[in-house]
């Protein structure tokens, strides 16, 4: 038996910078669509398994330890040819006994699934073959773009395991990792 856990971080925390432009999209977002600004979430997920723990994460390619961080796979931000930039470039990082830094930040417990070894072995060995989307872009057309919580989103949909961001917050991009999963 498996123990997954999907933890739900307020977007930026610990930063400044992302915290600020995040929240001024939020703003700008809610007002759109006639609707108070809540807290956005950023999802990371923490696999318990006989071999130890590992965390799976999308981050900035600049952020983070200098040293090995588990790095599966990168993608480009706002436009593809700004990923030949580290500023403009996210990193997958599936990582064995690895770290995410936010977590002191998480306002609650993470959610906690009991699966298969077979179920988080499947994750763990997805997420190097996780979409490359633009960060950023509504690759779909769904008014949803995708990010960091796409990827969380794809890889548990695609395990079956059903999660849903928490109602009182906003998880910019989950709609877009599930449309995703369903296309294939």
């Amino acid at each position: 038996m498996s123990t997954l856990a999907v933890w739900w971080i307020p977007v930026g925390a610990g930063g400044w910078l992302v915290s600020r432009a995040s929240g001024s999209w939020e703003r700008m977002t809610a007002a759109r669509e006639g609707h108070a600004p809540r807290p956005l979430l950023h999802a990371a997920i923490e696999i318990t398994d006989r071999r130890g723990r590992s965390v799976i994460e999308m981050a900035p390619a600049w952020s983070g330890p200098r040293t090995a961080r588990g790095v599966v796979g990168t993608g480009p931000v706002g436009l593809p040819a700004l990923g030949l930039s580290v500023c403009f470039r996210y990193e997958i990082r599936c990582w064995r006994d690895g770290t995410v830094p936010d977590l002191a930040f998480a306002p609650t417990p993470p959610r906690i699934h009991e699966t298969s070894e077979v179920v988080t072995d499947a994750i763990i060995m997805d997420a190097a073959n996780a979409p490359r989307h633009v960060w950023g872009r509504d690759v779909f057309g769904i008014g949803d773009m995708w990010n960091s919580n796409s990827l969380i989103a794809w890889l548990l949909t695609r395990a079956g395991i059903d999660e849903h961001p928490p109602s009182d917050c906003s998880a910019p991009g989950w709609k877009c990792g599930v449309e995703a999963a369903r296309r294939g």
